[in-house]
């Protein structure tokens, strides 16, 4: 089982940057496919963007060209910069595997694009 720790978020004005942290801990890490999900309020969570064990990336259209993840298998660390940001980009941040276990899902980290 992996256990993960998402921090990071917070407060941004629109076109402002925030870099998302998962801390992941237990099996080992290097093996899995992980995402990026977020969860706005009345939405369901999607996914954001994933990378694989061997750092092949896709994005959603959304956040494309304005999100880039990326992952430290040596820190047991999955990443998240995200730049120009957008009032619509507020959401909760989860990090999980792709696909996610549900046994995964950690509590998120908020982060709110406002003026």
């Amino acid at each position: 089982q992996v256990q993960l720790v998402e921090s990071g978020g917070g407060l941004v004005q629109p076109g402002g940057s925030l870099r998302l942290s998962c801390a992941a801990s237990g099996r080992i890490f290097s093996i899995y496919a992980m995402g990026w999900y977020r969860q706005a309020p009345g939405k369901q969570r999607e996914l954001v963007a994933a990378i694989t064990s061997g750092s092949s990336r896709n994005y959603a259209d959304s956040v494309k060209g304005r999100f880039t993840i990326s992952r430290d298998n040596a820190k047991n660390t999955l990443y998240l910069q995200m730049n120009s940001l957008k009032p619509e980009d507020t959401a909760v941040y989860y990090c999980n595997t792709h696909p996610p276990r549900l046994e995964s899902w950690g509590q998120g980290t908020q982060v709110t694009v406002s003026s």
